[in-house]
């Protein structure tokens, strides 16, 4: 049966299959810039590629010659990781019988497939990995020197891409469907006291914005970190966009009618305006040198002149046609030194604009989220307290359990106000903060203060309250006063009650980490060391105050915070004065991606047991063992009416009166109890008394009967035999409900399967 519904997925299989197939080891442009003034060349578009499986380029090239009478010759340099495996200069007279000396004065628009010659062993320099390793770091630079005078005429720079990438629009879905999950399971369990769901929705979404917060600081990411990075831009609120997105296109409007004059978002790659220093340029060449350039055996200009004409028929074989469509067009060609102000400098500038976002933009693209969430959470509430006043209006005079739930609402809607203002802590400060040092549009920064204040304080005044409460009582208050755990739990109902105030040093190292994000752009080295600091302080509160309830949720913690500590420590291979080669940065980079990963998985089955997903576990093996309990009374020559017949909750056969000191309160103190006080049942008397004195709450100790053999210390209750280990059974009708103090059920008690 199994086999024959594999059969009905085949098709989808082998359709899969062949479009992994399909994809062919290739290289191609995926951005273009001018390194120096266009004088005797302008570029309208270059798209190249390179296709390994027969060695063809195809390329779609939109190009002017301006200034009659230049003589050039052209030096091309390719820098992968910041080596140079080719470094050749050419004379262009010498190509075609001279027709490319003088350059001609005619604009040549053209896209042709050429096959190279096989004299030219391209295929044997470029290793197969090229073709696979995620954002590759590789660029070729052309530069046309005047022969005559040695002046440089035209430089453009080509950054190289195969295709893959560790930015995944699958995992951004992903990601998104998990803090998906995670909202809907604290939403579900937000009216369980006892339920850590709620509480898990801030951890998740911290360790999303986290590991974006680890790309944004001035350090030189290898390209593959940082585009894994980006998978985790909408935690931050800043989803991806384009630069005719109508939601930038109105905040460039109001930037610059209120004195913004910072560039807006590109149309094309945020690659073609990253500072050459930085991956994945990896300190190239200076335009200035680039005119004497080296001789290279590697490729002669015999060969080239084998080429065919470039004014050939335009032809793509079809094998390679589907991939070609893949290729993105340069866009806009930028012209980007080192004098430009239009350069992306390391940080929060690469970060946002890799995402479509300008630079300045940031904070009023996450004020805009922030308003749509807020507008999306009071809707919500609002139709909650519409739905519960007309099921209380219905229910009259009926047990009105809608009235109690009503009365509860307010407490209820300013938790989750409370939950969302903390979720939106770390990009709110981050990039509020940031937006007070660009002084671009004086709206933006007054809308970041007003912003940032409300956040602030909307947080800090039930902190308030909770300190004030628990010193003016006991932290024991916090956990009995029903209206302020409700309102105020998400900031200590998941401690122990007398470690409430364990969320603050987590607080406090966010408004840290943001303040030196923003603030010490300037220099990465500074910023890296105080974050790791503020980490290393957070997993020392951890371990010292172990504030959670049960352990598996101190171990879930610790493990977050090493994982944090051990990310921020690899950061500083990225220090730029340390001037680290670009493979081991770029194995650093997977690496670091790959423990934040393990931790998303890890919390992916964390929201799983959260969900419930262990209580539907359980009571399957309950049921499996009472069925093999039942099979073992078979066995023993039981019968099946014995299994079938046995009473839930089985009844004494005579009723046995019972002693009016049961319902008597229970003492204050162990010391207040004698032995005088208990008394014990025999069947000739008829009576007993159960009102033993419990050494805990919620432990219970069934009194013995009598034996004739029994000694008086046995017979007797007394201090030594309080303080032993305590023994829970399941209540019975002999110790009715009533003798237990009622209290708040916390989360060890009645989720130990919860982390």
């Amino acid at each position: 049966m199994f086999v024959a519904r594999l059969r009905q997925f085949a098709p989808l299989l082998l359709g899969l299959s062949s479009l992994v197939s399909a994809r062919d080891d290739s290289l191609f442009t995926s951005s273009v810039t001018y390194c120096s003034e266009p004088d005797a060349l302008l570029i309208q578009q270059f798209d190249v590629a390179y296709f390994q499986k027969n060695s063809s380029i195809w390329f779609n090239i939109s190009a002017a010659s301006v200034q009659p009478n230049v003589s050039v010759s052209a030096n091309i340099l390719l820098n992968v990781y910041g080596m140079h495996p080719v470094n050749f200069t050419l004379d262009l007279c010498s190509l075609f019988n001279g027709a490319l000396c003088p350059l001609p004065t005619y604009n040549f628009t053209g896209s042709d497939s050429i096959p190279l010659p096989s004299s030219l062993g391209v295929s044997d320099k470029i290793p197969g990995i090229t073709f696979q390793i995620p954002d590759l770091e590789a660029y070729v630079q052309l530069s046309l020197t005047d022969v005559s005078t040695g002046e440089l005429k035209a430089c453009v720079q080509a950054t190289l891409s195969n295709g893959w990438s560790a930015h995944q629009v699958a995992v951004e879905w992903a990601t998104g469907a998990l803090g998906l999950l995670a909202l809907l399971s604290a939403i579900w369990y937000s009216l369980s006291p006892e339920a850590l769901a709620p509480y898990r929705l801030f951890d998740l979404f911290y360790l999303f914005q986290w590991a974006a917060s680890t790309a944004l600081l001035n350090l030189n990411y290898s390209s593959v970190y940082r585009a894994f990075a980006t998978n985790f831009s909408w935690a931050m609120g800043l989803f991806p966009a384009s630069a005719t997105s109508p939601i930038q296109l109105s905040i460039n409007n109001m930037r610059h009618l209120t004195g913004g004059n910072m560039a807006d978002a590109t149309s094309g790659s945020a690659v073609a305006l990253v500072n050459r220093k930085l991956s994945p340029y990896n300190a190239a060449v200076s335009a200035s040198s680039v005119g004497a350039g080296y001789q290279t055996a590697g490729i002669g200009v015999e060969s080239l002149v084998a080429l065919p004409n470039l004014t050939s028929a335009n032809y793509v074989s079809p094998t390679f046609a589907g991939s070609i469509q893949e290729l993105s067009t340069a866009g806009t060609v930028q012209l980007v030194t080192s004098s430009s102000d239009n350069v992306l400098q390391a940080g929060v500038p690469i970060y946002v604009n890799s995402v479509g976002i300008a630079t300045a933009n940031a904070f009023m693209t996450i004020f805009l989220v922030a308003l749509m969430l807020l507008a999306i959470l009071l809707a919500a509430l609002a139709v909650g307290y519409g739905i519960l006043v007309l099921a209380s209006r219905r229910s009259q005079g009926k047990v009105n359990r809608y009235l109690e739930w009503k009365q509860q609402y307010p407490a209820f809607a300013r938790a989750w106000l409370l939950r969302v203002c903390l979720v939106a802590f770390t990009p709110v400060t981050i990039f509020a903060l940031y937006q007070w040092t660009l002084k671009d549009s004086w709206l933006a920064i007054l809308l970041s203060v007003i912003l940032f204040l409300a956040l602030v304080g909307y947080i800090l005044y039930p902190s308030f309250i909770t300190l004030r409460l628990a010193i003016r009582s006991t932290p024991y208050a916090l956990y009995t006063q029903p209206g302020h755990l409700t309102s105020h739990g998400p900031l200590f109902a998941l401690y122990r009650s007398e470690r409430y105030y364990a969320s603050i040093p987590l607080l406090v190292a966010i408004f840290l980490k943001a303040i030196f994000t923003a603030f010490a752009q300037a220099n990465g080295e500074v910023q890296v060391i105080l974050i790791l600091i503020v980490e290393c302080g957070v997993l020392a509160s951890l371990l010292i105050l172990r504030p959670h309830k049960t352990r598996r949720a101190d171990v879930l913690a610790t493990y977050l915070a090493i994982t944090r500590v051990v990310c921020t420590g690899l950061l500083i291979a990225f220090v730029e004065s340390l001037n680290l080669a670009a493979i081991p940065r770029v194995a650093i980079g997977i690496v670091i991606a790959v423990i934040i990963s393990v931790a998303v998985i890890v919390m992916f089955f964390n929201t799983l047991v959260n969900l419930g997903l262990m209580k539907l576990i359980l009571p399957a093996r309950f049921r499996r063992r009472n069925q093999t309990s039942d099979e073992s009374i078979l066995e023993k020559g039981g019968d099946a009416e014995d299994i079938a017949g046995r009473p839930r909750n089985p009844t004494p056969e005579r009723n046995i009166p019972l002693d009016p000191t049961v319902n008597q309160p229970y003492p204050d103190s162990p010391s207040q109890v004698t032995a005088d006080e208990h008394s014990t049942y025999s069947e000739e008397s008829g009576s007993t008394t159960l009102g033993s004195l419990l050494p805990r709450r919620w432990s219970f100790q069934p009194s013995q009967p009598p034996s004739h053999s029994r000694t008086p210390s046995q017979s007797q209750y007394s201090p030594t035999n309080a303080s032993s280990p305590r023994q829970s059974i399941p209540p019975s009708p002999l110790y009715p409900q009533s003798q237990s103090h009622s209290r708040q059920p916390t989360i060890d008690e009645h989720s130990p399967m919860a982390f």
